[in-house]
């Protein structure tokens, strides 16, 4: 018991990644984070975009470029990062793309896209980070999914459901190897955030049509998935891996 009492810290002065943090979801989980007291290394494709959103932030934090598509970049930005700042604590991989075509509309090229960022990206990443977070006995992942890994997608594409659905496959996967380890690897599955993806993505009438269908009447709020995610990095959730928090607005219930 000494051992897991001694795990059980506050998140304060940690280290955490978090990808696609120019983006609504990914800037807020930074700043959320950040606020308390963990350093944050946020990376994107838009770094001018990344530090314009991140720059009036409270706490330490240190954008990067990084393609989480393309191993090369991906082993090249995290060797710097272990210069710069160190090994990372915790891993949120938020980057994702989206995609409403259906199979039938579905190009190769676009499967392929869509696969490399949403799930080979944080496969690259969790490769990347594993070894310290098992070395150190602590760590955290959480990975952003979609109520489309288990919906088979309402109003988004076969391509961004099914590399939402092995992005699932994934973080039980490596829960499972890695629970020993004092490294918990959880989840997030939200149905509509308010976030380009659905102001841009979505027609008006479709927005209205999926806020008539969500018992509380509204789409989640950025601020909302990083609360989930300061939950899941923290000591309160230690004892909780291979999990998947829908947050849905009761849209399912399970």
């Amino acid at each position: 018991m000494g051992t897991q009492r001694e795990k059980l810290d506050n998140v304060q002065g940690k280290i955490a990644l978090v990808t696609g943090a120019a983006g609504s979801i990914g800037a807020s989980i930074t700043q959320f984070l950040a606020e308390d007291g963990v350093r944050v290394v946020a990376v994107d494709m838009d770094l001018n975009k990344l530090k314009s959103v991140t720059g009036d932030y409270e706490g330490e934090i240190h954008p990067y470029f990084m393609d989480v598509s393309k191993e090369e970049s991906v082993a090249s930005v995290m060797e710097q990062v272990r210069i710069d700042v160190g090994d990372i604590d915790i891993l949120v991989n938020v980057a994702g793309i989206l995609s409403n075509n259906k199979l039938l509309e579905t190009s190769v090229d676009e499967w392929h896209q869509i696969h490399a960022v949403n799930l080979d990206g944080p496969f690259f990443l969790s490769k990347e980070v594993l070894p310290s977070m098992q070395t150190a006995g602590w760590g955290r992942i959480v990975n952003i999914a979609s109520y489309a890994w288990k919906s088979g997608g309402k109003t988004s594409g076969t391509a961004y459901s099914s590399s939402k659905a092995a992005m699932v496959g994934l973080t039980f996967a490596i829960a499972k190897q890695s629970a020993e380890f004092g490294v918990t690897v959880n989840g997030i599955a939200p149905a509509y955030v308010m976030t380009p993806m659905v102001t841009e993505q979505l027609t008006e009438e479709q927005r209205q049509k999926m806020k008539a269908e969500i018992p509380v009447r509204r789409f989640s709020e950025p601020e909302e998935i990083a609360n989930c995610v300061r939950f899941l990095t923290s000591p309160m959730s230690a004892f909780i891996t291979g999990e998947i928090i829908d947050m849905n607005g009761g849209f399912q219930f399970d």
